[in-house]
């Protein structure tokens, strides 16, 4: 069947084929960076025009996009008042703040409730930096994660836990040290695993999204996140929660909506659009702490920021974006559009062993009658030959989803006909796999 669709995706994109040919004489793996090889049709398709939803194929090919860059795209593509902001920006990179710097700071501040703000052209320099500053304050030397976490290219991330021990994961590109050195992995959902790490009083920081999204969407447990956060305030660890994410659970993301409060916050790209770009909150007591430490060089040598961090091009993006593409009310719509995708994908599965899982604007579709508790459990679902097929069959029908899972994001230019879409499709994959 996955060969039937093969041919069939080749013949739809005989263009996107020969440049992606040319592209395998210069890039590694043909293409810009390695991820996109996990593309379903054994080679990306090449983007002649990406707009609201829809992307279109140097092959003329139309599709709803559902992807919408992994959650970077969440405003849409290329909106119109980004565009205009990035048409006549306050320059590209000077070295100097904007009047945007301030307005972007005092709305991150309204919708997240963190004091201060620094920018980063990524979440995960914005992760890196907070590890470091949590290690500052504390004096403590590790980390805590869930297994099978993701938090961009961060080293101490990069863990899960297996037997009882922290180790690597699968397939990490050249690790510095070993991962125990540095980090403690446990169990997303499980307070005994948490609370034992924290209470060898040797864990600066829990990096947490609120939500896992990696393997699967992973809800936390009723007062998972209360028990976390009493749990790091009794033994004296900071509190990172990443958004990047979780920010489709409502204009202030899972920490506006669920009431959360950590001592540090990071986000990503959509904010900016698109745009690279990334945010680090702090609330006034870590700023306070920062602050204390005299002999800490924030502004050179540290490891703190970059020099083309919170640049004008990045903060017109994120000025635009918050200011007239990703408002409030844009939830309001949204969120209804993923209730409707999830209703449409649990009619179509029927009594079969999948379940859908939904956070805000997002939603995912998964193998196993259950969701998952944890990380451990969502990666122990995955098949990769079926959710392949079903993502192929999906792309020869005009239906792009994530490729490294099955998440599908509503964009404020998002329509219930495009939700219907897929339903459709994805129902007809499901009949065909029997």
């Amino acid at each position: 069947m996955i060969d039937a669709e093969l041919e069939r995706f080749r013949r739809l994109h005989p263009r996107c084929a020969e440049l992606h040919e040319r592209a395998r004489g210069s890039l590694f793996s043909g293409v810009p960076m390695p991820w996109m090889a996990l593309w379903a049709g054994g080679y990306p398709v090449s983007v002649a025009a990406a707009y609201g939803s829809r992307v279109v194929c140097e092959d003329g090919v139309e599709f709803v996009d559902l992807c919408l860059g992994d959650t970077g795209a969440m405003a849409g593509h290329a909106p119109a008042p980004v565009l205009e902001a990035l048409r006549s920006p306050r320059g590209i990179t000077t070295m100097l703040p904007t009047e945007d710097a301030a307005w972007v700071g005092e709305e991150l501040t309204r919708r997240f409730g963190l004091d201060r703000w620094l920018f980063t052209l990524t979440a995960t320099d914005a992760n890196r930096t907070a590890l470091r500053i949590a290690r500052m304050l504390t004096g403590r030397p590790r980390i805590l994660v869930y297994s099978y976490c993701y938090h961009g290219s961060v080293d101490e991330a990069v863990a899960v836990r297996r037997d009882g021990a922290t180790v690597s994961r699968e397939g990490n590109v050249g690790p510095p040290v070993d991962v125990a050195q540095t980090t403690v992995a446990v169990e997303f959902n499980d307070l005994d695993q948490l609370e034992a790490a924290l209470r060898t009083g040797e864990i600066a920081c829990v990096l947490a999204e609120p939500a896992m999204t990696n393997m699967g969407i992973v809800l936390p447990d009723d007062g998972y996140h209360a028990a976390l956060r009493e749990l790091t305030r009794e033994h004296g660890t900071l509190l990172i929660i990443d958004e990047t994410h979780t920010f489709s659970a409502g204009p202030g993301g899972c920490t506006q909506a669920w009431g959360l409060e950590p001592d540090l916050l990071t986000i990503g790209k959509a904010i900016g659009g698109g745009v690279p770009c990334g945010a680090l909150g702090l609330t006034a007591a870590v700023e306070a702490g920062m602050r204390a430490h005299e002999e800490a060089d924030y502004e050179d040598t540290g490891g703190v920021g970059g020099t083309l961090a919170g640049n004008a091009l990045s903060l017109a993006a994120m000025r635009a974006t918050l200011g007239a593409v990703l408002t409030d009310d844009v939830w309001e719509r949204t969120i209804p559009l993923a209730t409707r995708f999830a209703d449409g994908v649990r009619g179509a599965i029927g009594d079969r062993a999948m379940h859908v899982t939904q956070l805000g604007c997002r939603a995912e579709y998964r193998f196993g009658r259950e969701p998952a508790r944890n990380g451990t459990e969502a990666h122990a679902a995955t098949d990769s030959e079926r959710e392949r097929f079903l993502h192929l069959y999906a792309l020869n029908r005009g239906v792009l989803i994530t490729p490294f899972h099955n998440m599908a994001l509503m964009a404020p230019t998002t329509t219930a006909e495009d939700v219907d879409r897929h339903t459709a499709v994805f129902g007809e994959a499901l009949q065909a796999l029997g």
